[in-house]
């Protein structure tokens, strides 16, 4: 029996890289669909649930993805509820490649670092990626300075975090240069998550925290997000800071992001959201 892959993409054109890495994940037919919101996903699952008998059904899969994060959240809990008794598939939830890329970039940090003994400070910590890195960071035990230009919002993503994360060690701050000067003392990991070609911090700026031992850019677009920092970098060390690039850390992200597509074929009850992600990531890494 082929392995299906129904692609549900919020955007109205389904994403062109992820359709490449199911294909490469193995992928015998891929449905792609643009467009999908909460209000029309529901035909689309049943289709999918009600095609084959329970037994057969972890031949078939579920990808959300598209641009929006937000949106890729709504519509995972409207597959959710699309489900009922044994009538169900495995989903992996990647918007943005937000889980797989955040889930990548952990993993590369603590090949260096303890996270019970680590301060990291996320910039560009309100975005997708930010809020997920700063997510697994609290869960494993790291205190975390989530900064964005905004400080209404890296305050109201602190919030949030602690009311999924009871007890997430976490604070706010501001991502302009001098301000992220100020929250660098006592900081061992930085991870520069922001919009493609925004550059937070020139290299003499971040090099001045001298606890520092990790920095990681994440951003492929030029300038670099920290500057200094080259894309291809793979836990390269510079000065004594270890350091990866989004390239050096995107090899990790999308051999998780094959993994996963891989192991929603394995059973029909799978949801592969964030933690998931990252424990499978534990497993390749």
């Amino acid at each position: 029996m082929q392995r299906i892959l129904l692609q549900f993409d919020s955007d109205p054109l389904p994403s062109s890289f992820d359709r490449v890495v199911a294909i490469d994940a193995g992928v015998e037919q891929l449905f792609s669909y643009g467009g999908v919101t909460p209000h029309n996903v529901t035909p689309l699952v049943h289709g999918a649930i009600f095609t084959r008998a329970p037994g057969e059904l972890r031949h078939t899969a579920i990808f959300i993805g598209g641009s929006d994060v937000a949106a890729g959240e709504r519509l995972l809990e409207a597959v959710r509820q699309s489900f009922f008794g044994p009538l169900r598939v495995s989903v992996l939830c990647d918007p943005n490649g937000a889980n797989t890329t955040a889930a990548a970039a952990v993993r590369a940090a603590l090949r260096h670092l303890d996270p019970a003994q680590t301060t990291a400070l996320i910039l560009g910590g309100t975005g997708p990626v930010g809020q997920r890195a700063a997510r697994l960071l609290v869960q494993l035990g790291a205190r975390v300075r989530l900064a964005s230009r905004s400080p209404a919002r890296a305050a109201e993503a602190c919030q949030r975090l602690r009311e999924r994360v009871p007890g997430a060690l976490v604070e706010p701050c501001e991502s302009s240069p001098s301000a992220c000067a100020g929250a660098l003392p006592g900081v061992h990991l930085l991870i520069a998550a922001g919009a493609a070609g925004v550059q937070f911090l020139a290299e003499p700026q971040w090099r001045t925290g001298e606890s520092l031992q990790v920095a990681i850019d994440l951003n492929a677009v030029p300038p670099a997000g920290l500057e200094g920092i080259g894309p291809g970098d793979k836990g390269v060390v510079r000065e004594r800071v270890t350091c990866y690039g989004a390239i050096g850390v995107g090899g990790l992200k999308m051999k998780i992001h094959r993994a996963a597509v891989q192991r929603l074929f394995e059973s029909n009850d799978q949801i592969l959201d964030l933690e998931e992600v990252y424990a499978l990531a534990g497993q390749l890494s």
